[in-house]
């Protein structure tokens, strides 16, 4: 389980830079990464809270870390 942590981790960034531009905020990047972390986690039987917790935060300091577009 612990190998497929960051799995669900990078799978929630990813999906919460959005290169289609319709999401602009960090708000908005946060609630799509928890969405796909808990998704992910659900997939691979993981915790549910843990990958949308890590998937949250992952959107919300994507932009910041210099993969997501940032915010305008």
């Amino acid at each position: 389980m612990k190998r497929i942590l960051p799995l669900v981790a990078v799978t929630a960034l990813l999906s919460a830079c959005a290169p289609g531009g319709f999401i602009d905020s960090d708000v908005e990047r946060g609630l799509v990464g928890a969405a796909a972390g808990y998704g992910a986690a659900k997939v691979v039987k993981g915790n549910g809270d843990r990958g949308a917790i890590l998937g949250g935060l992952a959107g919300v300091f994507c932009d910041d870390a210099g993969i997501c577009s940032p915010s305008r």
